[in-house]
C-alpha cells in the first residue's frame, strides 16, 4: 500500500505542481469545463484509459459541460504519490 502525505506534503505539491486542484474531503479536486457535452465526454474517455493503465481510477462527475476529478487513495484513506501522478496526467489531458 502507498504511503500516506501528509498535509504540508499536499499543500505543496498543489501549491508547486497542481495550482488548478484543490484539497477538500480528502481527495484532490478539479473541475474541468468543455465547450460541450461530448468534449467533456472524450475527457472523460481519455482520462478513463490513463486511470486503468494505472489502475488508480478517480471518482468522475459529469454535470452537461462541467466535468468535476476527485482523486484519492481510498485503500491508503487519502492522498498518495500515485494521485499526484494521476492529478498531472489530468491536467495533461485536459491541455
Amino acid at each position: 500500500m502507498a504511503e500516506l502525505l501528509t498535509d504540508d506534503q499536499i499543500d505543496a505539491a498543489i501549491r508547486d505542481h497542481l495550482p488548478l486542484w484543490k484539497f477538500a474531503d480528502n481527495a484532490l479536486v478539479r473541475s474541468i469545463k468543455r465547450e460541450t457535452f461530448l468534449d467533456g465526454i472524450r475527457l472523460v474517455a481519455t482520462v478513463a484509459q490513463l486511470a486503468e493503465s494505472m489502475n488508480h481510477h478517480p471518482d468522475i462527475d459529469i454535470r452537461w459541460t462541467t466535468i468535476t476529478f476527485k482523486v484519492s487513495s481510498h485503500d491508503a484513506g487519502g492522498i498518495t504519490d500515485n494521485d499526484l501522478v494521476l492529478a498531472r496526467h489530468i491536467d495533461t489531458a485536459a491541455g
